[in-house]
């Protein structure tokens, strides 16, 4: 159990960090739902009263419930990886929310390099991949309570797990296992709430990804790369030429056609099984 300590004006500066959770999303929207005023008792927090609840942090040592894209669960191993949400309601139109997903894959990147040295790529448009294989996986729910919208941000981090089931052997992988060294949690979890506050500052002046979208670019893995778009109107393969402003990916087709992809399953050539 840790204490989040950091130089941040809005991102952590009230948090949660509980030993065990059902999902620490879920944490946040019976929060905001409800109005519950959690007492922390054996686990490590700050709550300050009559403070709005944007840019709370909730972490834990073990989600049971965790969710992931398309509904897919996801356990965190109790003191091996972190699994946090962050709540942020920002004042951009409905089309940009999602570029917080693209925002926050920016860093998380900058958090792993920051605190052990690790080039991370960013799989578009949820996912950190280092050498071939899933380190940290995002998921951005939208919560609307009468006319106010929240956004949760859920990131789950593969940080000393020293190995997976052997049918993740090939797509998963931890900071543990890329370094060799066990990690601190804490000086992680310090680095992201830094990181997330200085990218999201930047996104909020533009409202969309123009002043991020070299950064983003560089790091992303599907670039020049040949994608399979599982979209619920079609399906396409293509090569992957970078996102646009507004975080889409674009896709060129043999037709020569460029397509805006803002939604669907991505698959990557040589990554978690695409051969």
């Amino acid at each position: 159990m840790g204490e989040l300590i950091c130089s941040t004006k809005l991102i952590g500066k009230q948090y949660l960090w509980l030993s065990d959770t059902d999902s620490t999303n879920s944490v946040i929207r019976r929060l905001l739902r409800d109005g519950t005023t959690l007492e922390p008792g054996d686990d490590c927090g700050r709550l300050i009263e009559g403070t709005p609840l944007e840019g709370l942090v909730v972490i834990a040592d073990h989600q049971s419930a965790g969710r992931g894209r398309s509904g897919h669960d996801w356990d965190t191993e109790s003191g091996m990886g972190l699994a946090i949400s962050v709540l942020l309601q920002p004042e951009v139109n409905d089309e940009s929310l999602s570029i917080v997903t693209l925002v926050s894959a920016l860093a998380v990147a900058r958090a792993l390099k920051q605190t052990c040295g690790i080039q991370s790529k960013i799989k578009w448009p949820n996912d950190l991949v280092c050498r071939g294989r899933k380190v940290c996986g995002i998921l951005t729910e939208l919560e609307i309570i009468g006319n106010s919208k929240s956004i949760i941000l859920g990131v789950g981090i593969n940080v000393n797990q020293k190995s997976f089931p052997r049918e993740l052997d090939d797509k998963a992988t931890s900071l543990f296992i890329e370094t060799g060294k066990a990690v601190d949690r804490e000086e992680l979890m310090k680095q992201f709430a830094e990181s997330l506050e200085y990218y999201y500052s930047i996104f909020l002046k533009t409202g969309d990804m123009s002043a991020l979208i070299d950064e983003y670019n560089d790091l992303l893995i599907n670039n020049d790369r040949e994608v399979r778009v599982l979209d619920p109107s079609e399906n396409i393969t293509g090569i992957a030429k970078g996102i646009d402003k507004q975080g889409h990916l674009l896709v060129e087709t043999e037709d020569g056609v460029m397509h805006s992809i803002y939604a669907g399953e991505v698959s990557v050539r040589g990554l978690y099984g695409y051969v």
